[in-house]
């Protein structure tokens, strides 16, 4: 049972019965992005102290400028995860390509892959707004002992073991499930310790809130336009409020707290969506459904997507439960 205020650690070890597979290797790799987490939390903390700030003069596989904080988070991660020995293969939506990780024990066991966005909304640490970070773990498909390929990686959102984000922002938040509903815990930062802070997470089954980059409205499909308007009414109890921050986790986390829906869908500009089906859309999806929300395309749900490619773009409706059905049906009836 989940006591508001259990550290993250008496939380992993008290909940280890009800994974499936219950070795310990994934509480261990929980408690490796814990502290990752923290080290990431701490150069944030450091934005406009320290030389952190800005460009980094490169791009990553998608061709978008990479902030110096998505360098720095993609390192810390990856390293940390690496250090541990726990896991298997890492895919960052920083890198090309997977990474296989080949531990110094040649009998290892290690069973789990992980997907991670490092640094999810960068471009707003140059105007101290919050930012996240966002994983999933899988198991390996491929026989254990062997080096992971992409089959590995490419995987429905349903086989995920486990997904989470962390929040930085006024305080910062792990958020995160095994499929046993969404738990939340809040960093001390006195002591560098996260205690359990919002126990059984669940989005309302409505909302008053709608997020969406409207600056792209001409450019979307008729059907998200017509929700929009819906959205603007002045009927029953509309007109809702549009909130948008301009990042995934920090939009999410408070629509899963006062209920609302965020929405990325294609476009005339992005024809096949902009977010990125393994990085974000997938762990985001399996929070929002263990949420008692729902995640879709537009038509079909996020998690019962099968990836083609590591870097595959979808698009993305996540939220309380009758707002992205309300949103689905204007899609289904206008089309795209």
């Amino acid at each position: 049972m989940a006591r508001r205020n259990q550290t993250l650690g008496e939380f992993i070890i008290e909940n280890q019965k009800e994974f499936r597979y219950s070795t310990g290797e994934l509480s261990k790799l929980i408690n490796a992005i814990r502290l990752a987490a923290k080290v990431v939390n701490h150069e944030v903390n450091k934005a406009g102290l320290v030389d952190i700030l800005g460009n980094a003069g490169e791009t990553n596989v998608q061709g978008e400028s990479q902030q110096k904080l998505d360098v720095l988070a993609n390192e810390k991660f990856i390293q940390t995860l690496k250090n541990r020995e726990i896991i298997c293969g890492i895919a960052s939506e920083e890198e090309d390509d997977f990474i296989s990780i080949n531990s110094q024990d040649e009998n290892h066991q290690n069973k789990y892959v992980v997907l991670i966005d490092p640094l999810d909304g960068s471009s707003n640490i140059d105007v101290n707004v919050s930012v996240g970070t966002i994983f999933s773990v899988y198991r390996r498909i491929t026989s254990v002992g062997t080096p992971v390929t992409l089959e590995d990686f490419l995987q429905t959102g349903r086989n995920q073991v486990a997904a989470g984000y962390i929040i930085y922002g006024t305080s910062t938040m792990l958020v995160y499930t095994t499929g046993h509903g969404v738990n939340g815990f809040t960093l001390n930062p006195a002591i560098g310790t996260f205690y359990l802070s919002h126990p059984n997470m669940r989005f309302p089954e409505t909302g008053r809130i709608y997020s969406i980059n409207e600056g792209n409205y001409v450019h979307f499909p008729q059907g998200v336009k017509n929700y929009i308007k819906y959205c603007q009414e002045e009927k029953g109890d509309r007109p809702y409020t549009s909130r948008y921050i301009g990042s995934l986790v920090s939009d999410f986390h408070r629509n899963m707290i006062k209920g609302g829906i965020y929405m990325y869908p294609k476009s005339s500009k992005a024809t096949a969506g902009k977010l990125r089906l393994l990085y974000e859309c997938n762990p985001m999806a399996f929070l929002a459904e263990q949420a008692d929300g729902k995640a879709s395309d537009g038509f079909v749900p996020i998690l019962d997507i099968q990836p083609s490619e590591l870097h595959q773009r979808v698009p993305f409706f996540c939220g309380s439960r009758q707002m992205v059905e309300k949103a689905e049906s204007f899609m289904q009836e206008f089309g795209l």
